[in-house]
C-alpha cells in the first residue's frame, strides 16, 4: 500500500501478533515517584531511578537525582549519552555552558567530564541513556572504576531487597 493511501478506519488496532519473540514494553506510570524506596543510593546524595536496564545491548535508561550542590564524579563515556533535564540544573567543569530544566544535552563517545550541581540547587533529576559505560577517572584520565548495566543491576537488586520490595522488584525495567 502506498504511503498516501487512506485508512478505512484509523482508530482500529492493529490486528495481527506482534511478534512471538518480541519483548514486552515497559510502562512506569509515575516515573518520578512518590515512593523514596524506588530511588536507588548511587552515593551520598545521589540516587537513580532505573527506568530501563538493557542487559542485551549495554545501555540503561534512569532518572538521576541530585539533593545537595557539589561535584557528583568525574567520568568518561565510550559511547553516547543522552539527557533531559526534568529539576534544577548542572553543568560541566569541562564546558561553558549549563543543563537547565527542560534542556536536553548530547554527549559524544570519547567525552570526559566532571558533573558539577551549582550552589542555590536543592535537588536535581535528569533522565539519561547511557550506553555503554561510565568510566570513572582522575584529572589525569587513570581510572578508578566503573558502572555499566550488569552494576546498576545488582545496585538495584540489592537496594530493592534492603527495602523490602524484593531483589526481583528490578526484573520489570530489565530486557
Amino acid at each position: 500500500m502506498p504511503l498516501d493511501a487512506k485508512d478505512a478506519d484509523p482508530r482500529m488496532p492493529y490486528q495481527l501478533p506482534f511478534p512471538k519473540e518480541a519483548l514486552e514494553e515497559i510502562v512506569v506510570p509515575k516515573a518520578i515517584p512518590d515512593d523514596e524506596r524506588l530511588w536507588v543510593p548511587q552515593a551520598e546524595n545521589v540516587f537513580f531511578r532505573p527506568l530501563c536496564l538493557n542487559r542485551s545491548q549495554g545501555y540503561w535508561m534512569n532518572l538521576l537525582k541530585v539533593k545537595k550542590s557539589g561535584v557528583l564524579s568525574r567520568h568518561r563515556h565510550p559511547q553516547a549519552v543522552h539527557g533531559f533535564v526534568l529539576k534544577g540544573r548542572w553543568y560541566y567543569l569541562e564546558h561553558d555552558w549549563v543543563a537547565e530544566e527542560g534542556g536536553y544535552v548530547y554527549e559524544p563517545p570519547g567525552e570526559t567530564h566532571t558533573l558539577v550541581v551549582p550552589e542555590g540547587v536543592d535537588e536535581m533529576i535528569t533522565y539519561f541513556q547511557v550506553n555503554g559505560i561510565m568510566y570513572y577517572v582522575d584529572p589525569w584520565g587513570k581510572g578508578m572504576g566503573y558502572e555499566d548495566v550488569f552494576t546498576k543491576i545488582d545496585m538495584c537488586r540489592k537496594h530493592f531487597e534492603e527495602v523490602g520490595l524484593g531483589a526481583d522488584y528490578v526484573d520489570q525495567f530489565i530486557r
